[in-house]
């Protein structure tokens, strides 16, 4: 059980209640081991990618999360967005210093790290919980970064507001009961708010729908979701049996590339969509309208 902020290990905390942390893509691009699928389906730069949260809290409690789900900061005010802003940069630049003294590391790449010019806002917890969201991604925008905002959609007042460069809803259930089962709760109503909100969005829209083997692997349970939003992008991507997820479920849940693929494949007949591009190392599958 985590319960504070200071042991989560890795990350570096910002202000009463948002954090900063390196992903694996970003420490492999440094050293030309690869990179991010996100690199390779939208052009971003992994070893420039900055990502974060401004809300380490969640209001749900979805049984594939490898994310602590108790943490709870102590704190009774939300910070300014735009010292959010200075201090995720300076917090990666924290974590960064730790790679001068690294054997392999692209000099060229490492200096182009400490100029971040893309924010992935789904690092931990619900990033739409925090009441500053639309604007903290507006002073991103205003200062050069490409901004990917990730929300389980139960917070529609809040992704009604917000214009991030690409917006993901992250799903895994696909109607209320579902819904319950898999994530603890009974907000299904917001997130189809959610879903309508999304259709009308001005930003590029994803939806991210984590698969489980046994649990969700069937593509037509998720054809009224696609066409009731018409995103512009799908990701189905295997869940991966990480962290504290592994306390809820089995390893076997956790699918191979090639049954992601075929899901994939028969997800693309069903809703008109095609498939992209792919990436057996992440185990995802882009789909395009």
């Amino acid at each position: 059980m985590v319960r504070s902020l200071s042991e989560l290990k890795g990350y570096q905390i910002v202000g009463r209640h948002s954090a900063v942390k390196t992903c694996l893509w970003l420490k492999k691009s440094l050293k030309d081991e690869g990179y991010c699928y996100k690199q390779k389906f939208y052009g971003i730069a992994s070893h420039r990618c900055l990502q974060m949260s401004p809300a380490l809290i969640c209001n749900l409690s979805c049984i594939h999360c490898w994310r602590p789900l108790d943490l709870m900061p102590p704190f009774m005010e939300w910070d300014d967005p735009e010292f959010i802003f200075e201090e995720s940069v300076k917090a990666q630049h924290r974590l960064l210093s730790g790679f001068h003294g690294t054997e392999g590391v692209n000099r060229r790449k490492l200096e182009e790290a400490y100029r971040p010019n893309q924010v992935a806002i789904s690092l931990i917890g619900e990033p739409t919980l925090y009441p500053e969201i639309d604007e903290l991604v507006d002073i991103y925008r205003k200062r050069g970064f490409s901004t990917f905002l990730v929300t389980n959609g139960t917070n529609p007042d809040a992704v009604e507001n917000v214009e991030p460069q690409q917006l993901y809803l992250s799903i895994t259930a696909w109607n209320a009961e579902s819904h319950r089962k898999l994530q603890s709760r009974d907000q299904w109503e917001r997130i189809e708010r959610t879903m309508d909100i999304m259709a009308e969005k001005n930003s590029r829209t994803v939806i991210r729908l984590t698969l489980m083997r046994g649990i969700n692997l069937e593509p037509e349970r998720f054809v009224r979701i696609v066409d009731r939003v018409q995103p512009d992008f799908i990701e189905a991507k295997a869940y991966m049996h990480l962290g504290h997820s592994r306390l809820r479920l089995e390893r076997d849940t956790m699918p191979s590339h090639s049954q992601v693929r075929v899901f994939s494949e028969n997800l693309a007949k069903l809703t008109g969509y095609r498939i992209r591009s792919e990436s057996e190392i992440s185990r995802v599958v882009l789909l395009e309208r």
